[in-house]
């Protein structure tokens, strides 16, 4: 894990494509990239591990990242694949519970960490901005959510119809 040098402005670029952070001013993209640190991962680096202590949210600012999930043998475990402009990482900024999977590079990667203590302290300092990444954290969660219901209902039909 390396501390790369990328222009600040490419990084805001990348923040401007996250949906957490699309309503976010100019202004306020560049706090977000001033409060963040740029991290760089090799292949197959583990980012975080399911049962770690969430401390951040990680924006993908180059590479992808892959969450996975301790599972039986018949399945990798493979959730999710993260790729430049995702975000990944982000319940920990509103709850307390340790990391629900693990976080791996698929490739070599960089990502903006920003610390869940810094973000909760900008929130306070800018409530403006925290109501509108607490508003786009809200809708992302809920289409999460709805993505989920139909899942759950299309993995019970096929059951019943086993």
């Amino acid at each position: 894990m390396t501390t790369p040098n990328p222009d600040p402005t490419t990084v805001r670029d990348i923040l401007r494509v996250v949906p957490l952070f699309r309503e976010l001013t100019p202004p306020e993209l560049d706090l977000l990239v001033a409060l963040g640190r740029v991290v760089a991962y090799p292949k197959n680096a583990v980012v975080f591990r399911e049962g770690d202590k969430g401390e951040a949210l990680y924006v993908v600012v180059e590479g992808a990242v892959r969450i996975v999930k301790q599972a039986p043998e018949a399945w990798d475990g493979t959730m999710a694949f993260v790729e430049s402009g995702g975000c990944f990482g982000e319940m920990a900024l509103v709850d307390g519970f340790p990391r629900s999977a693990t976080a791996v590079a698929q490739d070599d990667c960089t990502v903006l960490f920003l610390g869940r203590d810094a973000l909760l302290d900008l929130f306070r300092e800018a409530p403006v901005l925290g109501q509108k990444i607490l508003a786009a954290f809200c809708r992302n969660l809920s289409l999460r959510l709805r993505d989920a219901n139909d899942r759950i209902v299309a993995l019970s039909s096929l059951q019943r119809g086993a």
